[in-house]
């Protein structure tokens, strides 16, 4: 980048922030502060882009739920304790549920929230959401079918602070709290109307489908977020005071947050940036224009063996903490594509391109360290409740070999340095699979998200590997957003399903299906199933994890999903290295579902 022009950019963002005159980092007496104003670093070429927390798979985001929807409004649950991946009872706008009848009717007690425009959050902002999911289920970015809402026979309203759910089956409490009514955000009834003027979806389904064309059309107007009154009325504990489409906003508090967390700053801004050496130069400056940012991993010294962190080169203005997700990271492939998508249905297929993987190095060389391998669908890091011995390890770790052989004994060709065809089609155990015609080349092509040296290093390292068994991989680097919007689940033969190969680097965070039993990115026909990925054990196995708290059905269900690979393992990298202003607290221990709240942020003199 041209000097002056960085120059011109860097002074811009610190005006931009001016005015907190607490980003300096005078010695601390340990004494809080109110007031201040902190700055958020977004991940490289990342920022949110959809307001509207009901949402399809192209919005769906990290960036866009934690960093903007949930600051503004509020889910029924909160998850995420103290840095454990468990429910957060204080900060959730319901007690826990109450289960009688076999677990087939859920009654939840709300409590005492309101929104900003002096209404009440009650049991019809409930109702309000459950009728949406209800008349727009495929457009709800999660959805599954036999999920929320199909599992659901009937709701009544028993008073504004209280909703009953009678349930078609029973099922396992710890998964209909975690996985189900964690789906559920209430909405304000001033959202219940039309262009042409109040509705009633809240009491009526067949309402909804005009009520959602409506505020879908507002929010794809994003410089408008924080202009346009709809959007105003929040529950959370902030409001917008400014928006734009490149990322950058600011949020003020909101005085009619009811939670027990009330802001101590006086506004929290979110900064977005091209990659991570942009961020690392803000950071590196010594303004102080970013109070929490991000390490980039590749310049970060490499983690020393049995150490949490290495040595924090920002160390005289920053502290340094690692941020580490409860995720799964996967690229995916589409099935449903009309000339590769029989390739990528065989399970061989599968298991030679996992094979091609060299999670090891990529850990090693790309992010220092600060990372660890994925070796199935349940995550193994952080520390958790939901992951066993069956988690590891990974059963088709890096081995070209192996994946020549898995390749050739199908009835592929493997020349190195070129590309394989099929030389055996057909059904049998030694051909090439169902409707894999003769011929057909391994040539790929594969969009992953530009920007983090790590994603792009990963990609060619597998490039590379590839060329060793016939295969050919052509990249193409694009903005995350592109990515997300372009790799999602479509139909064979619609003109949205001729994407191959996307990677957005990230995998799935598990929210809102906090309890990973996989159904909403795994399960046939689920609206985050991205490869459009099918099969039925797999999908019996997840029905099993819904109705049982056993460890057994979260243990069967991860050994098949390592072998059947639903989606194609890669390293589960932290998600970033935290850098926190000296005299910033509050921001650790960080939330591995990746929510933030920076009303718990405060200074110290």
């Amino acid at each position: 980048m041209d000097r002056k022009l960085w120059g011109a950019l860097l002074c811009a963002l610190v005006l931009l922030l001016a005015g907190c005159g607490t980003g300096q980092t005078t010695p601390s007496t340990g004494q809080p502060v109110r007031g201040g104003v902190a700055t958020f670093a977004l991940p490289a070429n990342t920022t949110p882009n959809y307001i509207f927390p009901f949402m399809p798979v192209e919005y769906f985001s990290v960036t866009t739920i934690s960093d903007l929807q949930y600051l503004l409004y509020r889910p029924l649950y909160w998850f995420g304790d103290q840095g454990k991946p468990v429910l957060n009872d204080r900060l959730s706008l319901a007690d826990f549920p109450k289960f009688a009848d076999d677990n087939r009717t859920v009654t939840v007690p709300l409590r005492p929230y309101a929104w900003s425009d002096g209404s009440k959050v009650t049991s019809d902002g409930v109702a309000f959401w459950i009728n949406m999911m209800k008349a727009e289920k495929t457009n709800w970015a999660v959805y599954v079918a036999g999920g929320i809402p199909d599992d659901i026979d009937s709701m009544t309203v028993d008073s504004p602070n209280q909703v009953t759910f009678h349930l078609n089956k029973t099922y396992s409490a710890q998964w209909f709290v975690y996985n189900e009514l964690s789906q559920i955000t209430p909405l304000p009834k001033a959202w219940d109307r039309t262009a042409a003027g109040p509705s009633d979806c809240t009491h009526h389904v067949e309402d909804c489908a005009a009520v959602y064309s409506y505020l879908t059309e507002q929010a794809k107007s994003l410089n408008e977020y924080a202009t346009n009154p709809l959007w105003q009325v929040v529950d959370g504990p902030w409001k917008l005071r400014s928006f734009n489409a490149d990322g950058n906003a600011s949020f003020v508090p909101n005085p009619s947050y009811a939670g027990p967390n009330k802001p101590h700053l006086d506004q929290f801004n979110l900064a977005p940036f091209s990659d991570n050496a942009a961020e690392y130069n803000v950071l590196r400056s010594g303004n102080n224009a970013v109070q929490v940012g991000l390490l980039p991993p590749e310049d970060a010294p490499a983690k020393p063996d049995g150490q949490w962190v290495g040595h924090n080169p920002l160390e005289s203005n920053y502290t340094l903490d690692r941020w580490i997700s409860l995720s799964t990271n996967y690229f995916v492939i589409n099935q449903h594509n009309p000339t590769v998508g029989p390739t990528f249905s065989q399970q061989y297929f599968r298991q030679a391109l996992e094979s091609l993987v060299d999670q090891g190095a990529i850990i090693r060389a790309a992010v220092h360290g600060y990372g660890s391998t994925t070796n199935g669908p349940v995550p193994t890091t952080p520390d958790n409740p939901f992951a066993s011995d069956r988690t590891e390890p990974n059963p088709f770790t890096y081995d070209p070999g192996r994946a020549g052989k898995l390749l050739a004994d199908h009835g592929w060709s493997t020349p190195p340095d070129g590309v394989g065809t099929c030389q055996r089609p057909g059904t049998g155990a030694d051909q090439c699979g169902p409707g894999v015609a003769a011929g057909a080349r391994l040539e790929f092509q594969m969009q992953y998200a530009s920007g983090t040296p790590q994603v792009s290093l990963a990609m060619q390292q597998l490039q590379s590997s590839a060329t060793k068994v016939g295969m050919r991989i052509d990249l193409q680097g694009a903005p995350f957003n592109t990515v997300i919007g372009t790799a999602i689940p479509c139909d064979t033969g619609k003109a949205d399903c001729n994407w191959q190969m996307g990677n957005w680097g990230a995998g799935w965070v598990f929210a809102p299906d906090y309890y990973p039993t996989g159904e909403a990115i795994f399960q046939t026909g689920a609206g985050s199933n991205e490869s459009n990925f099918s099969d039925p054990k797999l999908d019996a196995l997840i029905a099993a994890t819904q109705h049982s708290d056993s460890p057994a059905a979260m243990r069967a269900y991860t050994e098949y999903g390592s072998i059947t690979l639903p989606g194609i393992w890669q390293p589960n990298y932290d998600y970033q290295l935290t850098e926190i202003a000296n005299n910033l607290k509050g921001v650790t221990p960080q939330n591995p579902y990746l929510n933030i709240t920076p009303e718990d942020w405060y200074y110290v003199k």
